[in-house]
């Protein structure tokens, strides 16, 4: 373990770089969910061609880049952050091969924090809050990384029955969706407890929404169930408020 990352869950995912573009792949999960995911975050962002200078988002977790170019493309100046060295290497070749200009770091967000506190107008960690040690230390980082009036989003998995059943169960061993071992049920974080979480960092929980999976047409939809993954977004307190 290091920092706020933890050791076994990196190699996990690093193990999965080489095929993370594929979309039938091991990722198919999260390339059926990315639009649903950076489309809700988009639209609750400044359009950056509106802004006199691109704004600047940080994706923590980013793995191969999948909501990274998504970001990018919509005119964000993105940094790409995560500990993962092989899906960065992914990262990097795929967003060179698309002529996309994303900065991409490897590391964890406290480092990065003690360099670039204040840094960015938008933080996203999508995915990965289930996977690390200590949660309140990782929303810490994101907070310190944030500007005044900036923005976090996060997407997870609620902690339930019904998670355990369909993410855990579901998602592994009846349909084969991720690889088996990629969760471990007990990590899941309920949504008021990452509101709480927020809370005790600084930032405001402001919104969410759940996100619905439909096995027939393998895509996401935005819906009011919350009971197995969700999205949330929070905002720290503009400079004097």
């Amino acid at each position: 373990m290091q920092g706020t990352a933890d050791a076994a869950e990196v190699a996990k995912f690093d193990a999965l770089a080489a095929r993370w573009w594929d979309p039938r792949g091991p990722m198919a999960p999260l390339h059926a969910m990315n639009p649903l995911r950076t489309g809700w975050i988009l639209g609750r962002l400044p359009d950056p061609h509106r802004c006199p200078t691109p704004p600047r988002l940080l994706d923590v977790g980013c793995g191969a880049g999948l909501a990274a170019e998504v970001f990018a493309r919509a005119g964000y100046a993105v940094v790409g952050l995560d500990a993962a060295p092989e899906a960065l290497a992914a990262a990097r070749a795929h967003a060179a091969a698309a002529g996309l200009a994303i900065d991409y770091r490897a590391g964890g967000p406290e480092a990065l924090a003690a360099e670039e506190a204040q840094s960015f107008d938008a933080v996203v960690a999508l995915e990965v809050v289930e996977h690390v040690p200590d949660i309140r230390a990782f929303l810490a980082a994101l907070a310190r990384l944030l500007k005044p009036g900036g923005r976090i989003f996060l997407s997870t998995i609620n902690r339930t029955a019904r998670s355990f059943l369909m993410a855990k169960l579901g998602a592994e061993y009846l349909l084969r969706l991720l690889p088996i071992g990629t969760h471990d049920w007990r990590r899941f974080v309920t949504p008021a407890e990452l509101a709480a979480a927020l809370r005790a960092v600084g930032i405001r929980p402001a919104e969410s929404a759940g996100m619905s999976f439909d096995p027939l047409r393998r895509s996401w939809r935005e819906s009011r169930d919350v009971s197995v993954n969700y999205l949330m977004m929070g905002q720290k307190p503009a400079a004097g408020g």
